[in-house]
């Protein structure tokens, strides 16, 4: 391969490119295919003078005596609709992770994510509603899915994670690539690099069992912290980057090759997990990693969802 192409463009060959962001500026800039967004991107975002006039103007739509559920829920969609004016695939908008372990009243928020999407024109195929891989949230995707509401189930650190995802027939996961690095690291206090990263071999892991065993559920790596995960990953259906990271493999032109295919996935000796519910949340239990890195993850994005809350109060 010319190494004359920078390696975003390389990588392009490959995968399917998301930027991990509510900038939209940076959406712009990297041309990717869809973009994802959470609660921290969206409080980031929403603090920046740039993007407040989208907080006003829901604030102004909805009226002084619209509940902060209603004007967040309201704020997410503004997002994800100035997101699909940018990018000609898919956006992701996550649920409140305080119903990470409510089957029920994550369905509820799927469908009302969808009917606000639907009421401004816009199909729900071009929509990912964001759920953390609990089995209460897996189980609503599973749910939503067969109501033609397609799913991304974020912060999933384990293939028996995974696993419950296909079964369920979500149409997407998000495994942490970066968060698995981070907990390998400061446990062992070392460092990992290429194709020996933790977080590489996960998702490496749940590609290959994807494909072996013909599972249609796509695989997005997500959560960087270096170039070397993204590129060790080459070939996964997808992956979402921030724009810092974006903008380093634009500047870079060093060779990606393709790490991750199908012939590769259907000649490993990976065998088949038969799960139910006790199973799975034993199975769970056992990894300590995954365990550990759910938990904070939704404790951080809840975290986020109350600053948010908090940012809209005192706006009004």
């Amino acid at each position: 391969m010319s190494t004359t192409l920078d390696q975003l463009s390389q990588l392009k060959q490959f995968t399917t490119v998301v930027a991990d962001t509510g900038d939209f500026e940076s959406i712009r800039e990297f041309t990717p295919q869809d973009a994802t967004t959470n609660p921290s991107l969206i409080l980031q975002a929403v603090s920046k003078p740039e993007y407040d006039h989208l907080l006003q103007k829901v604030l102004t739509d909805l009226g002084p005596d619209a509940s902060v559920e209603s004007v967040i829920d309201q704020v997410l969609i503004a997002f994800g609709l100035e997101i699909l004016k940018i990018v000609p695939g898919r956006v992701s908008t996550e649920t409140d992770a305080r119903l990470s372990f409510d089957m029920d009243g994550t369905i509820k928020k799927g469908r009302e994510l969808i009917a606000l999407y639907e009421k401004n024109g816009i199909s729900r195929d071009r929509i990912l509603i964001k759920i953390a891989s609990t089995w209460e949230g897996i189980k609503a995707a599973e749910v939503l899915e067969k109501e033609g509401i397609h799913c991304n189930l974020t912060l999933l650190f384990s293939l028996v994670q995974a696993i419950a995802c296909a079964d369920a027939k979500v149409q997407l996961i998000s495994p942490f690539v970066g968060r698995i690095y981070d907990w390998f690291k400061a446990t062992n206090k070392r460092e990992y690099t290429g194709a020996e990263d933790p977080g590489v071999q996960s998702v490496t892991t749940i590609y290959n069992y994807y494909k072996k065993f013909g599972h249609k559920t796509e695989v997005m790596g997500a959560s960087f912290r270096n170039i070397s995960q993204i590129i060790e990953l080459a070939g996964s259906d997808l992956l979402t980057i921030s724009p810092a990271l974006l903008a380093e493999l634009k500047n870079n032109t060093g060779t990606v090759e393709r790490k991750l295919n199908e012939a590769d996935a259907k000649a490993s000796d990976l065998e088949a997990v038969q799960l139910d519910e006790k199973t799975f949340r034993y199975l769970l239990n056992e990894d300590a990693m995954a365990t550990e890195k759910t938990a904070q993850g939704i404790r951080a994005f809840s975290a986020d969802i109350v600053k948010l809350e908090k940012l809209i109060a005192s706006k009004r």
